[in-house]
């Protein structure tokens, strides 16, 4: 069996916005049959097909990817921390009345991840609580919220309810806050910003205390954790002699990594030989970002390559995706 872990979704309809809250709302401007533009701030972010919104579709198209099952989250540019508290709630919540419909339709195919307003982290603390009684198995939420790192203090209630409530987070990519010093091509903001993006927030996770606070949290890092990994034996190079450092993180830097998981979506098997050399077999995910981009080989071959033996091609393929999400193995 094979588990994706990251996978998005996106509703084929809105509801329509809030008074007062106008273009910043999402709108879904169907073109043709089976795509439709996805308009914010009166632009098309994206164009995005039927894969976003119909299970039908999904399942059809898994076989050929070597998948068997997908967990599912909102398109990251929805979890759009700069609504109002009200606006953003409301979205939230119809987002995950969304995915949660899509989980119920084939429960043996897809499990759930939500979303909650990180704009106010008390009020998304007591979201929460909804997301579980949905049967979602946590939240997705990005890597900066307003340009504000998720390790900061302010948002600890959020991460120890989290703990409390026995959710998992994945957290993707989004918004680079830097593009300034981006040089070319606007897509440059994706391929370079985001990995950037993903090494800033993992990193303010150790180093604001917050993975020491919150031991048991359960955090899945995109596409590697970007460029944490490599950036690790730096920072466990200076801990020794650091005290501030040593007092964010009593432990060895090694051991608060190994506790969070990391989607393999890093590109080059020799970056996912390293990724599961240095995190461990037992921390590492399938994920594809479908149907954003797509996997230049399927997971078993990708496993032919690693050299993975029957019991690491299990812990990556399914087994620890399980363990992430909190659901016992079946």
């Amino acid at each position: 069996m094979i588990i994706d872990v990251h996978t998005h979704i996106v509703p084929e309809h809105f509801p329509t916005a809030p008074a007062g809250i106008g273009e910043a709302w999402p709108f879904m401007d169907h073109t043709v049959p089976g795509e439709a533009n996805v308009m914010i701030n009166g632009r098309n972010y994206r164009t995005v097909t039927d894969q976003c919104w119909s299970l039908s579709r999904r399942m059809s198209e898994l076989p050929g990817q070597g998948i068997d099952r997908q967990v599912l989250s909102p398109m990251p540019q929805l979890l759009n921390y700069r609504l109002s508290l009200d606006a953003g709630r409301d979205l939230a919540r119809f987002l995950n009345e969304a995915i949660a419909t899509m989980v119920e339709a084939e429960p043996g195919r897809f499990y759930g991840l939500g979303a909650v307003p990180l704009q106010d982290p008390e009020e998304a603390a007591r979201e929460l609580a909804s997301i579980k009684s949905l049967g979602l198995r946590g939240v997705e939420i990005t890597t900066n919220v307003n340009g504000v790192s998720p390790g900061d203090a302010r948002f600890l209630p959020f991460w120890r309810e989290v703990t409390a409530q026995d959710l998992c987070v994945f957290m993707h990519a989004q918004d680079p806050t830097f593009t300034d010093r981006l040089v070319g091509p606007a897509y440059v903001a994706n391929a370079v910003g985001f990995p950037v993006e993903n090494t800033l927030a993992v990193a303010s996770l150790f180093t604001g205390g917050v993975l020491e606070a919150c031991p048991d949290l359960r955090v899945c890092c995109s596409h590697g954790a970007g460029g944490f990994p490599e950036l690790l034996p730096r920072i466990r190079h200076l801990w020794p002699g650091n005290d501030a450092m040593q007092e964010a993180m009593p432990n060895d830097p090694l051991t608060y990594a190994r506790a969070l998981f990391y989607d393999e979506v890093v590109f080059d098997t020799r970056a996912v030989r390293y990724l599961i050399d240095l995190m461990g077999v037992d921390q590492v995910l399938i994920g594809s970002d479908y149907p954003f981009m797509s996997r230049e080989i399927t997971p078993d071959e990708e496993f032919d390559a690693l050299g993975l033996s029957a019991s690491e091609r299990e812990a990556v393929g399914w087994r620890n995706c399980l363990r992430f999400l909190g659901v016992s193995e079946a």
